[in-house]
């Protein structure tokens, strides 16, 4: 595969998605970044994927007797949704996500952006695995990642980096997907993604869009009352 390819923006119809194992087990063991800001990202993408209608393939491991059910925020993203259950660590051992992978590769969805825990281990195999076997362009993201360790999700980034894998953020990945502005028709359910999951980023589009456009608020709240400077 050529490098060249990576050059390709990320746009809806060259883009699919893997989640990977975002169970509660596995987020238990993460250390390389807080575990609430990873759910909040791997949220923020997963609807970002909704609206772009970016293919998803979700794959779990072991949920019964170890890793416990995908996070619900996750799952009501996509509720009719099968997860594809394994046995293996490396999701490119099982034949059912190969055969998601590649139907969606087979429509133009050659990119595959892949969320996953751990990163040193379910990611890291699997990106390996897909470029090696089937010449996949693996686009990793990274802050929607997580691995035991600020160390082994570092290391490993770079691993799969030295191998071809091109790193991601998840906003990076929603920006890319929209390109401009101009799009109105994702233009809305973007800036809501935005204000609900890219903290400072969507705290200032609440700011610019009440006092600069005078907007309404987004939620009814009761009245304010005072000033009422107290009498020393």
């Amino acid at each position: 595969m050529s490098h060249r390819n990576y050059l390709e923006v990320l746009t809806p119809q060259n883009s699919q998605l893997i989640f990977i194992d975002q169970q509660p087990q596995m987020a238990f063991g993460v250390q390389s970044i807080d575990r609430q800001t990873l759910k909040n990202n791997v949220v923020g993408l997963a609807k970002a994927a909704k609206v772009f209608h970016i293919p998803v393939t979700l794959t779990t491991v072991e949920t019964e007797s170890f890793s416990g059910h995908t996070y619900p925020e996750l799952l009501s993203v996509f509720p009719d949704h099968p997860l594809l259950e394994r046995s293996s660590m490396n999701s490119w051992d099982d034949q059912n996500v190969r055969d998601a992978l590649a139907a969606n590769v087979a429509k133009g969805h050659k990119k595959i952006i892949v969320s996953g825990l751990w990163t040193e281990v379910c990611n890291n195999t699997f990106a390996l695995s897909a470029m090696h076997d089937a010449g996949y362009e693996i686009y990793m993201v990274a802050d929607a990642s997580g691995g035991t360790s600020l160390d082994a999700h570092n290391y490993a980034m770079q691993r799969m980096v030295q191998a071809g894998v091109v790193p991601v953020t998840w906003q990076q990945v929603l920006l890319e997907w929209q390109r401009d502005w101009a799009k109105r028709d994702t233009y809305n359910a973007v800036m809501d993604i935005v204000r609900e999951h890219s903290g400072a980023y969507g705290m200032g589009v609440d700011y610019c869009y009440t006092m600069v456009h005078k907007a309404p608020e987004r939620v009814q709240h009761g009245g304010t009352i005072g000033p009422n400077p107290a009498q020393s």
